[in-house]
């Protein structure tokens, strides 16, 4: 554990130095984001912040070649340097729409091109939960493996719309799924694992970009860091769930079968759902599915009341819900697991609805108050026309004499106008 910790403090430090030397290249380049309709930015903010996450995790891989302990998972294969290959691909091809705005269906090439690559390098996804563990065909692993990773790269994409928002899920998903791979990787006969190092390093990167990019940001990730880190936590997860057995972490659950499949969508829970929402939402509009809006989770968030760091904070607490709860349903009773998440999840909601909850209720109170001065006054002013005094001489008409309108028509019971 210690030397995992030491590597993703290296990746971190090293993002966080690297980060301001990122930000002037990047406005060197020209590679800042104006502001646009539907940001949340008001000041034009450099972006590429992908390349100092990079960067950071390339420092902590060079240095776990260099450590015994998790020297021979860099050193035995090629799995290992596919990953860090993908990495720095993938990386150029956010930098590329960072300074030029690719269009979105020569960027989505690009990422198939890209995820087939590393597929083909060996990283697939072996097992299959078809009625029971089967190993799929080359060319089928190759196929959901390239898929898995594509969805996971735009997921994360979508969501990146607030300061610290992509990255701190990314985080949060990162240290659960790092978590749970550590404990696997106890039982086999060296607790080295190529997941567990792509996770702390992918963490240690988020926490050192963090800390530039927190409301107000100096720098954006980028489409080049938001589809790494999507990238880098699909790889550690199909690593690590598309090689092992799943029966054999739990056998009193059937969940951990659909594992391979299941762990990334749902250690990425959140960025999947905001994703599958925008897309289904402009598809039904007749739109492209990557037309921009200002729909998503986020901005729904800032509508009800939430300042940008509130909104964010709140937003990675249902991921960690949802990452966190669906990592321990495979070694803890699921009654437990479901009852702390059924309670997590009253705070985060209560949490959630709160600014609007202050700000319309203070609303409903003053219009109950109104409603019910009218209906005083209204009900005091019936009364004195009913139990007032009448003028001297004053005679009361019958409805046949005159109208109540006095333009020479009434209403015979509803029966007609007459004259």
């Amino acid at each position: 554990m210690r030397v995992y910790i030491f590597l993703a403090a290296i990746a971190g430090a090293f993002t966080w130095m690297s980060t301001p030397l990122i930000r002037h290249l990047a406005i060197r380049l020209g590679a800042v984001g104006e502001v646009r309709a539907r940001d949340v930015h008001t000041v034009p903010t450099p972006r590429m912040g992908g390349v100092a996450m990079l960067l950071g995790f390339a420092a902590a891989m060079l240095v776990a070649r260099g450590v015994p302990f998790t020297r021979g998972l860099l050193s035995d294969g090629h799995q290992a340097w596919v990953v860090v290959a993908g990495a720095v691909l993938i990386c150029l091809l956010g930098v590329a729409d960072d300074l030029w705005d690719l269009d979105w269906m020569l960027k989505l090439a690009g990422q198939l091109l890209i995820s087939v690559f590393v597929s083909w390098g060996g990283l697939q996804i072996i097992s299959l939960p078809l009625g029971s563990l089967v190993t799929a065909s080359p060319s089928l692993s190759m196929a959901i493996t390239a898929f898995l990773i594509v969805a996971s790269i735009n997921a994360v994409n979508f969501v990146d719309g607030l300061d610290g928002l992509a990255a701190g899920i990314v985080a949060i998903g990162g240290v659960a799924f790092g978590g749970y791979s550590y404990i696997l990787s106890r039982s086999s006969p060296s607790y080295a694992s190529l997941a567990t190092l792509i996770d702390v390093a992918m963490v240690g990167v988020c926490v050192g970009f963090l800390l530039h990019n927190w409301h107000p940001a100096k720098l954006f990730m980028g489409d080049s860091g938001s589809m790494l880190l999507g990238y880098l936590i699909t790889c550690a997860s199909i690593i690590l769930t598309g090689h092992i057995d799943p029966a054999s972490v739990h056998s009193s659950i059937y969940l951990p079968v659909f594992m391979p499949v299941l762990l990334p969508i749902l250690v990425l829970f959140l960025p999947v759902l905001d994703m599958c929402l925008a897309i289904v939402r402009r598809l039904s509009k007749g739109q492209s599915p990557m037309h921009p809006d200002r729909m998503h989770l986020h901005h729904r968030m800032l509508r009800i009341g939430h300042s940008v760091q509130g909104a964010v904070l709140i937003l990675w607490g249902w991921a960690a819900l949802i990452a966190f709860g669906s990592i321990t349903i495979l070694v803890i009773p699921a009654i437990q697991v479901l009852v702390g998440m059924l309670v997590a999840a009253a705070a985060l909601a209560v949490a959630t609805m709160l600014p609007y909850l202050r700000r319309r209720l203070p609303e409903i109170k003053e219009e109950n108050i109104a409603i019910r001065s009218a209906g005083r006054h209204s009900s005091g002013h019936c009364s004195a026309q009913e139990e007032g005094p009448l003028p001297t001489g004053h005679v009361v008409p019958s409805r046949h004499d005159a109208d109540a309108d006095g333009d020479g028509r009434h209403d015979d019971e509803g029966n007609g106008v007459e004259r």
